[in-house]
This record gives structure tokens, C-alpha cells and sequence, in this order.
């Protein structure tokens, strides 16, 4: 399969399929198992979000995988605290149903018009914000705070083994192994766990092989629907990175055909459709991207077998078991990694769209951004409040509309 020649389904793009899950597995359940919703769910909704967004996308099928956004981890586990499972869930439709409106827009307006919202001096600060609010969940995970049944020496150990694990396979593995560091760093730090007594397999033995989900239902309330709206912006502009990418690795452009107002609308309806059964928000992976370059496999059926392995492993009870006897340590200590990583790719997006800190414009959107995303700060104005990274956006959003341009400085 040497170049994009559509859709074609066969029993060769099965076998691909199921590897490449297994290239997804890792970051797909990593954040269920950081906010505190089921994992089976998370792999059912990105199998079926996947096919949704196939189904709007049929007309030239881009060879992609949705399934859980890191970008919503802080949002969630915010959410879950302050309203509930299934008022986070009723916020996170509105989030998937955003995308649908941005789908719309540029459908009317053209692409340029997300650009022209959402430049590079606002995305990148926002981004790295999603990392930085996440850095201290990880360091408490990592030393094992609020647990009793190891000490934090042996959590910090743990947590360091995992870390290296992913950082070495993430540098020196070849070929396919250097697309799963994160699943390779759960397994190193598992076993090593297992050493130091920390993992209780009663779970596991307890459970059933087959078991439905813990599918939630959500519940609409206007608070948790502002907070989780505006946080859907640095994931939309990371869905047009994503299409580039593909589009340039296939050396088929998606962007013309079905277009980023079908790939946005299929984004969105797989995310609100996540919610509506308690999973995560889906956003396009860019692991399973970097394996269709290594693989050439271009031929996006491959991804609806993805999509239906997802779906049938959801179904496994004792999956689920084994995942939620993974300690925190070992979650932490990879996540001290990731969660740095995502800040580096919003400073990556300023560094390489050339934005000039210089312009005192620029520096006052970017440090507003970071003062009052990262600050704790909220705006409270009764019916409704917004706070973290979605009143970061908003404030950045606002000042690009408002402040002057200087006229010696051009472009960013």
C-alpha cells in the first residue's frame, strides 16, 4: 500500500488494524484513568467515534483514529469534582457540539476565517497552559501523596522507572516501538510495582470476561456547559494540525476533500457522542499518524478495524480489571513527561509560526493568557463563571480582537 487509493475493505486491513489499537492503546486509556471514568467506555466511544467520523467523511476518508483528548484532562477531573460525572458529561457534549459550529463557519466563511480567531499567539499560550495546570497532578501522582500503602520512596522509584522506560523507548526504539513509548512505560513500571507489592490482583480475578460498560448519561447544566466550551479551542486547532499531517504523509489533500468543515463536523459529533455515553472527548491521534507514514498503510479501512477492535475490547471485563490495578506511581511518572511535553508543543507553535514577543501586543495577549489560566483566577457574573484554561482563551481571544496592531510590525 505504497499511496492513498480510498476505501477498501479486506481481511489484510484487519490484522493491520488491531496493531495499530495497540499503537493507540496507551494514551487512550491513560486519560480515563486520570480523571476517574471508565476505560472500557473510552475505548467503546473512540471505536464508535471513529466510525462516526468515517461515516461523515465518507466521500474521501482520511486514514485517522479518534479517541481521549488530553486536552480535557484538567477540565475533567475539575468537572467531576465540582459538578459530577454526568454534568461533566452534559459540558462535554456543548464541547463536541462547538466543534460542529466551527465546522459550519468555515463551511460559510472559509478556513482563513479559523486562523484569522485563532492565530498562533493565541493557540500556543493556551496550549502550554493544558500542560502546566496538569504538571502538579502528575508530581502528586509520581510521589505517591494521599496513599498509605506504599511508602513515597517506593512511589518515587517507581514512578522514575516508568518515566525512563518511555523516555528511552521514546529516543531509541525503532520502527513500531518507537510509536508506543507510553504503553511500554506502563508495562516497565507495572512489573517493577509488582515487585515492591503494590498492585492487588483480587480486582482481576473478581471480574467477569464479558461485562457492559458503565455507560453514564449526562446532564445539562449551564455552569460546567461555559467552563467546557472554551476549552475546546486548543484541541480544534490541533485537529487542523493533524489533518496537515496526514494530508502531507498520504500526499492527499484533505483539507480540499471532504474538507476541514467535514472533518471538523465529524470531530465533533464523535466527541458529543463520546459524552453521551461517559467517555472522553475524541480528538485525531498522532501516534496512529506517525504509524501510517512508518507502515504506508494509507488505506483508512484499516482504521474502522482499529475502530471495531476498540469497540469489541470494551466489551472485556477483566481489561478493565487490569487497568485499574495500575498504581498511580506509574501513571505519574509518565505523565511528568507528557504533561511537559504539551506545554513544549504550544512554545513549539510560537516558536515556528515566528511570533514576535518583542511586540508588545504579543507579550500582553501571552502573559494575560498565562496570568489568568494559570493564575486561579475566575470571573464570576452570577449565571455564569469561567475560570482556567477556557477563561485563558477567552481573554486571549478578546485581546486579539481588541488591542491595536502597531504598524512597524507585521503579521505575528
Amino acid at each position: 500500500m505504497q499511496k492513498y487509493e480510498g476505501y477498501k475493505f479486506g481481511f489484510k486491513e484487519s490484522l493491520v488494524g488491531v496493531q495499530f489499537l495497540f499503537v493507540a492503546f496507551g494514551a487512550l486509556v491513560l486519560v480515563p484513568l486520570l480523571t476517574g471514568l471508565d476505560a472500557n467506555v473510552a475505548l467503546f466511544t473512540a471505536g464508535a467515534g471513529t466510525l462516526l467520523f468515517q461515516l461523515i467523511t465518507r466521500k474521501n476518508v482520511p486514514p485517522i483514529f479518534l479517541a481521549s483528548s488530553f486536552a480535557f484532562i484538567a477540565p475533567i477531573s475539575f468537572g467531576v469534582k465540582e459538578w459530577g460525572i454526568a454534568a461533566t458529561m452534559g459540558g462535554l457534549v456543548f464541547a463536541g457540539l462547538f466543534y460542529v459550529v466551527l465546522s459550519f463557519i468555515v463551511r460559510v466563511k472559509g478556513e482563513n476565517f479559523l486562523h484569522k480567531m485563532l492565530p498562533p499567539v493565541i493557540v500556543g499560550p493556551v496550549i502550554m497552559t493544558i500542560g502546566l495546570i496538569l504538571s502538579p497532578a502528575a508530581v502528586n501522582m509520581a510521589m505517591g501523596k494521599n496513599v498509605t500503602a506504599y511508602t513515597q520512596n517506593e512511589a518515587m522509584l517507581v514512578a522514575g522507572v516508568s518515566l525512563v522506560a518511555t523516555i528511552l523507548v521514546m529516543m531509541l526504539g525503532r520502527g513500531m516501538f518507537r510509536l508506543i513509548p507510553i504503553l511500554c512505560g506502563i508495562l516497565v513500571g507495572y512489573i517493577t510495582s509488582y515487585f515492591f507489592g503494590m498492585i492487588d490482583f483480587a480486582p482481576i480475578m473478581d471480574a467477569p470476561w464479558f461485562k457492559t460498560p458503565a455507560f453514564k448519561t449526562p446532564v445539562f447544566e449551564l455552569d460546567p456547559i461555559l467552563y467546557m466550551v472554551p476549552i475546546a479551542i486548543a484541541p480544534a486547532i490541533e485537529h487542523i494540525g493533524d489533518m496537515l499531517a496526514i494530508s502531507n504523509v498520504t500526499k492527499e489533500n484533505f483539507l480540499k476533500n471532504p474538507g476541514l468543515k467535514n472533518t471538523l463536523l465529524g470531530d465533533g459529533i464523535a466527541t458529543s457522542f463520546a459524552a453521551c455515553f461517559g467517555g472522553p472527548p475524541n480528538t485525531t491521534y498522532s501516534e496512529v499518524t506517525g504509524a501510517v507514514s512508518i507502515t504506508k498503510a494509507y488505506n483508512p479501512a484499516i482504521m474502522t478495524w482499529t475502530a471495531i477492535t476498540a469497540i469489541v475490547l470494551a466489551f472485556v471485563g477483566k481489561l478493565g480489571a487490569v487497568l485499574s490495578t495500575i498504581p498511580a506511581p506509574v501513571i505519574g511518572g509518565i505523565m511528568l513527561l507528557l504533561f511537559g511535553i504539551i506545554a513544549s508543543v504550544g512554545m513549539e507553535t510560537l516558536v515556528k509560526h515566528h511570533v514576535d514577543l518583542a511586540n508588545p501586543r504579543n507579550m500582553i495577549i501571552v502573559a494575560l493568557i498565562f496570568v489568568f489560566a494559570i493564575g486561579g483566577m475566575v470571573l464570576d457574573f452570577g449565571v455564569v463563571s469561567f475560570s482556567g484554561i477556557g477563561l485563558g482563551a477567552i481573554v486571549g481571544i478578546v485581546l486579539n480582537l481588541l488591542l491595536p496592531r502597531a504598524k512597524h510590525y507585521e503579521g505575528y
